[in-house]
């Protein structure tokens, strides 16, 4: 069984949160918090919480109660770009420098690893 969490226009540029979603995929649910916790990154706190969500989601559709982190899995880990807001920035001899300001998608599947 699987559940996933979405997370749409986050103000963090796509590569920069590619980069510690990296870290967490393929992981058990316990194992990422602990590498989202001490990661310093600014997208570990917006991932955390997706991750939050997603377990919490898994919980509540196999109703069977509490289900361990350590069984849980991050089965898919992904990010899309999102709208990019531009903006101009005064620049020398009457020109304008263009700023771009990416947004991003975030979303995660995790899993229940059933033991028999």
């Amino acid at each position: 069984m699987e559940a996933q969490a979405k997370v749409k226009y986050i103000t963090t540029s796509p590569r920069k949160m590619r980069l510690v979603v990296d870290l967490i995929r393929n992981k058990n649910v316990e194992d990422a918090y602990a590498i989202l916790k001490n990661n310093k990154k600014h997208p570990a706190k917006t991932i955390e919480k997706a991750l939050k969500s997603a377990y919490s989601n898994l919980i509540n559709k196999l109703d069977k109660g509490k289900i361990s982190e350590s069984d849980v899995i991050i089965k898919e880990a992904f990010v899309d770009g999102g709208p990019v807001l531009k903006r101009m920035l005064p620049a020398p001899q009457g020109r304008a420098y263009r700023i771009r300001k990416r947004s991003a998608h975030l979303t995660l599947i995790v899993e229940h690893t059933e033991e028999e």
